[in-house]
């Protein structure tokens, strides 16, 4: 065992302890798989991640570093808030991208550029692994584990980009705060849930506040169903479809984790065929861990 650089960050907030925590190994090489995911389910955290030089391949097109992302019992080929902190971590910790401005991770989708957007950064939504409206028989559960009537389920699509997110937009902002969703229903599904803080049907329409979505991110914990406070993976995969349906502006706000006392924001904005998903971040714990 040695110890090994250590960062935790707070991540889409620019407060600390308002947005969604992550556990970053600034050096892991060396490290197995098992050591890896034995510290990751220790940390009591939605996920760790371990920083790595690029493989020839992933260096030769460009990569300025490696990571694995880690939640508790099983690997992440690709996880949003991981990639923007991890990104957050490099930084911090002296990493020189080779294109100024823009930092390219690669991690078990392949390669993921982010570039800087003032005190943010934003990753490009990769590819979805599946896309397109959800079965009937899917949505009809989702909406008896959500507590909701068929109806309030406006629009529905797969949103799988790794994660293997079901979306669904409800009818309003309030509509997906008041939800208490049922484990026993909704079994091992992971689900995303968006509805409008704007006027309902009034694509770009936002509240005071400039935010135009409320998100939440429901999936199977440890102990039955679990939340996640903010969710970058599910939010890429919700711009993705919502701006390709014509549900959302090409550039807009959401928040997420209200519920948990949190106040995660998601910027997102198409660039020609990109869509970024940014947010700012927060180092809260910088030392060295033993591993």
């Amino acid at each position: 065992m040695q110890q090994r650089p250590f960062q935790q960050v707070d991540v889409f907030t620019a407060q600390a302890y308002r947005g969604n925590p992550l556990a970053v190994v600034l050096d892991g090489t060396g490290l197995s798989t098992e050591t890896m995911q034995e510290f990751t389910n220790w940390t009591n955290l939605s996920e760790a991640t371990f920083l790595l030089p690029p493989t020839p391949e992933g260096r030769a097109a460009g990569a300025d570093y490696r990571v694995r992302i880690f939640c508790p019992g099983r690997e992440l080929p690709f996880a949003g808030h991981p990639t923007l902190g991890s990104c957050h971590a490099w930084l911090q910790a002296g990493g020189k991208p080779q294109v100024a401005g823009k930092v390219v991770q690669e991690c078990g989708v392949g390669l993921v550029t982010l570039r800087q957007d003032g005190d943010r950064l934003a990753f490009a939504a990769p590819a979805l692994i599946k896309s397109g409206p959800l079965a009937e028989d899917d949505v009809a559960l989702i909406a008896r584990g959500l507590g909701v009537d068929r109806s309030d389920i406006l629009h529905h699509a797969w949103c799988d980009n790794g994660p293997n997110w079901r979306g669904v937009m409800l009818r309003s902002a309030e509509q997906v705060l008041a939800l208490k969703p049922d484990a026993s229903i909704l079994g091992q599904l992971d689900v995303g849930v968006v509805g409008p803080r704007g006027k309902v049907g009034v694509i770009g329409s936002t509240d005071a506040e400039g935010i135009a979505f409320e998100v939440r991110a429901f999936f199977p914990g440890n102990n039955g169903l679990a939340e996640d406070p903010v969710t970058g993976s599910l939010n890429a995969a919700l711009a993705q479809w919502l701006i390709g349906a014509g549900l959302a502006p090409t550039q807009y706000v959401a928040a997420q984790g209200s519920c948990l006392g949190r106040a995660g924001r998601v910027y997102v904005q198409q660039d020609g065929d990109t869509i970024w998903v940014g947010g700012s971040s927060v180092t809260c714990v910088s030392g060295e861990v033993l591993l």
